[in-house]
């Protein structure tokens, strides 16, 4: 074998047993929804979209978890207060019954949703997404601090 055979075999050699290093010991940063229900009310596909028609309720003190969308999101709130933050852990909106919601797709557009009420929220939510994609990315804590 050439030296600079032996070289690039050594480089691909460290570079993956660094990238099993890092996966190995890498700590979980998703944050996950608590106090959330979820119920597919009607599922379609057009043109390779999904569109998904879905009640979702979050009980007092309930959180979506940190997340963003591969698609678009719009819904309307039936029941109860949404506190809405984004990235940056400032509220953009709170949210009250009869109002509604549109959520931007993209990494860019992360987010959260609380209850800091004491009845539950109710959501009539639909996603317009990409067929094979997630409804939602969970992603970790921005390293801001929400109230």
């Amino acid at each position: 074998m050439t030296t600079l055979r032996l070289q690039a075999q050594a480089t691909v050699t460290t570079i993956a047993a660094s990238a099993l290093l890092f996966t190995a010991t890498a700590p979980a940063t998703a944050t996950p929804g608590s106090g959330v229900e979820a119920r597919e009310l009607y599922r379609s596909s057009v043109d390779g979209r999904h569109f998904i028609l879905r009640d979702i309720t979050i009980g007092p003190g309930g959180s979506t978890g940190w997340h963003w969308h591969d698609g678009t999101v719009i819904g309307a709130v039936k029941q109860g207060t949404l506190t809405h933050y984004s990235s940056d852990c400032t509220v953009d909106f709170v949210y009250s019954a009869g109002d509604s919601i549109a959520e931007p797709s993209g990494p860019d557009h992360v987010h959260v949703g609380r209850n800091l009420g004491t009845e539950p929220v109710v959501l009539e939510v639909l996603y317009a997404n990409p067929v094979g994609m997630p409804l939602a990315e969970d992603v970790g804590a921005p390293s801001c601090q929400i109230p």
